[in-house]
């Protein structure tokens, strides 16, 4: 069975190759020295350091396991110049006269507080290949709201 892929910016395929170059060849290696040095102290069995560092460890070779999983199913999205919404575009719009934006990202690039709504969330579903002047409603766990798109960049 074909892996599914995964979609992304340029921006985001960016950030995920940084952060697992950092943890490959900076957080991993200050581990591995903090695993033998807390080993040098002697009985492991009531090490807090060594028990600190083992944890550590595991997440860190965990969160370089899944960077590389979605390395290898990232397909990087072309920029949009069409005028409809997709991944990477920012929307500008209305709800109710308050006017905001955000930018619509792929699945791992989701980060609500910096402006960066999952395509797979159902505003970004619901926003998907709507243009300028488009009016959409999206239900929402407290009721229908309705988009008013401004301006697609």
């Amino acid at each position: 069975m074909p892996k599914k892929e995964i979609l992304i910016t340029q921006e985001g395929l960016d950030k995920l190759q940084q952060e697992l170059h950092e943890l490959t060849t900076i957080r991993r290696p200050e581990i591995v020295n903090r695993i033998k040095v807390a080993k040098e102290l002697g009985d492991l069995s009531e090490n807090a350091e060594y028990t600190s560092a083992k944890e550590e460890q595991s997440f860190v070779e965990g969160r370089i396991q899944e960077i590389e999983q979605v390395l290898k199913q990232a397909k990087v999205v072309a920029e949009n110049h069409t005028g409809t919404i997709g991944i990477g575009t920012t929307v500008t719009f209305s709800v109710d006269g308050d006017k905001d934006s955000f930018e619509l990202v792929g699945p791992t690039e989701s980060d609500p507080e910096k402006g960066k709504i999952s395509v797979d969330s159902p505003v970004g579903q619901a926003l998907l290949g709507h243009k300028v002047k488009d009016k959409v409603k999206v239900e929402t766990p407290d009721g229908s709201v309705v988009y008013e798109i401004i301006s697609v960049a």
